[in-house]
C-alpha cells in the first residue's frame, strides 16, 4: 500500500493506454511519456504496461506502508527518500513507513513513479488508465488527493536491492544517436507530412521553417502551438474523421493542435503533419512555454528508430533480472 501525503491537480494513475475504443468514442488515454513508463516498469520487475503514477504538479509527497521495491523515470532531477537526494532511473527497496518526495524537475514536465507489483486500480476497458475527461479509470476516475491509499499489487519472490539501488542508463543518454539533439533552447521533433498537407503554400513550408511555443493552453488532450498563423491555400470543408495522439490539425485560427495522450477520437480540422510515435514521449515532457520545431522525417526513419527503441527496452528488461538474480545468489 502506499499512501498519498501531498499532490497537486492532475497527478494520476496511467499505463500504456486501453486501445480499441475508439470507434465508440473512447480516447487511449496512457502516459504521456510511455518511454519512462515501460523503463520504471522493467527495474520495478513488472510488466512494461503495468500501473504507474503520472505526476506533472509538484510537490508530490507519499510514504510506503511496507518494504516496496520502486523507480522513478522520466524526470531529469533527483527524487528524496526521508530527506536524502537519490539519482533517478534507478530501483530502490523502500522499507515500510519511509516517505518519498519529487520536486519539479529542472527540464522537463513530467516524473513516473512505478512500483513492483504496480499499482493496483480497478481495469475499466482493459486499462488502468485514469480519464479525466470521462470520470473512470485510474483511482476513481479523478486526480490523486492527499489521503488516498492506493493498493500494490502482488510481488512474489520479493528481493531486496542494495542501498546503492539498481541503475540503468536513461534514454537520452544510451539512445542520443537515435534522438535529434537540438538545443537547449529548441525540442526537434520528427513528423510525417499528413492527409491535407498538399493544402498549404509550398508544402507546408511555413509550418516546417517556423519554431512554435507550446501554449498555455494545452494539456493531455492536445498542446496548442502559438505563432504566426498558417493556413490552408483555398477554403476547406471537411467531415469530422478519426485521430490518433500525434496527429497535428490546423484549427480555422491557423495555430497547430498536437494531440497527446487524451486524443479526441475525431476531428474535422486539416491535418498537416503527425508526430512519429518514438518522438510522442520528448513532446510530452516538454513545458509549457517550451520551444519546438518540426523536422520532416520519413517512414523508414520512423520504423528504424522504433526499433531501435524497441531493442533498448529488450536490453534493459533482459539485464535487470540478471543483476536480480545475482543479488539473490550473493543474500
Amino acid at each position: 500500500m502506499i499512501e498519498v501525503l501531498e499532490s497537486g491537480p492532475f497527478n494520476t494513475v496511467q499505463d500504456l493506454g486501453r486501445p480499441g475504443y475508439r470507434d465508440i468514442g473512447v480516447s487511449a488515454s496512457g502516459a504521456m511519456d510511455p518511454l519512462a513508463v515501460r523503463i520504471g516498469n522493467s527495474l520495478a520487475g513488472n510488466d512494461e504496461g503495468a500501473a504507474v503514477l503520472e505526476i506533472q504538479t509538484f510537490p508530490f509527497r507519499l510514504r510506503f506502508t511496507e518494504p516496496t521495491v520502486f523507480a522513478v523515470t522520466g524526470t531529469d532531477g533527483n527524487p528524496v527518500i526521508d530527506g536524502i537526494e537519490l539519482p533517478a532511473w534507478c530501483a530502490y527497496t523502500a522499507e515500510a513507513g519511509q516517505t518519498l518526495e519529487l520536486m519539479h524537475p529542472p527540464k522537463r514536465a513530467r516524473a513516473y513513479v512505478s512500483v513492483a507489483g504496480g499499482v493496483d486500480v480497478p481495469a475499466v476497458m482493459g486499462s488502468r488508465s485514469t480519464s479525466l475527461r470521462g470520470n473512470f479509470g485510474g483511482h476513481a476516475g479523478r486526480p490523486l488527493e492527499k489521503g488516498d491509499r492506493l493498493a500494490v499489487g502482488e510481488t512474489p519472490g520479493f528481493i531486496p536491492l542494495p542501498a546503492s539501488g539498481l541503475a540503468i542508463v536513461e534514454p537520452e543518454i544510451a539512445l542520443g544517436d537515435v534522438f535529434p539533439s537540438g538545443s537547449d533552447e529548441i525540442l526537434l521533433i520528427r513528423a510525417l507530412p499528413a492527409g491535407e498537407h498538399g493544402l498549404f503554400a509550398d508544402n507546408g513550408k511555413a509550418f516546417w521553417d517556423q519554431i512554435w511555443r507550446i501554449s498555455s493552453r494545452s494539456d493531455r488532450t492536445g498542446f496548442r502551438l502559438s505563432g504566426a498563423a498558417i493556413v490552408p491555400t483555398q477554403t476547406v470543408e471537411m467531415r469530422s474523421h478519426g485521430v490518433v495522439p500525434g496527429v497535428i490539425q490546423i484549427p480555422p485560427g491557423g495555430e497547430p493542435i498536437v494531440q497527446m495522450s487524451d486524443a479526441n477520437t475525431a476531428g474535422g480540422y486539416p491535418k498537416i503533419a503527425g508526430v512519429i510515435e518514438c518522438d510522442l514521449w520528448r513532446l510530452g515532457q516538454a513545458r509549457i512555454g517550451s520551444r519546438v520545431q518540426f523536422v520532416q522525417s520519413s517512414y523508414a526513419e520512423a520504423r528504424d528508430v522504433e526499433r531501435a527503441v524497441d531493442q533498448y527496452v529488450a536490453d534493459v528488461r533482459q539485464t535487470i533480472p540478471m543483476v536480480k538474480r545475482a543479488l539473490k545468489a550473493m543474500a
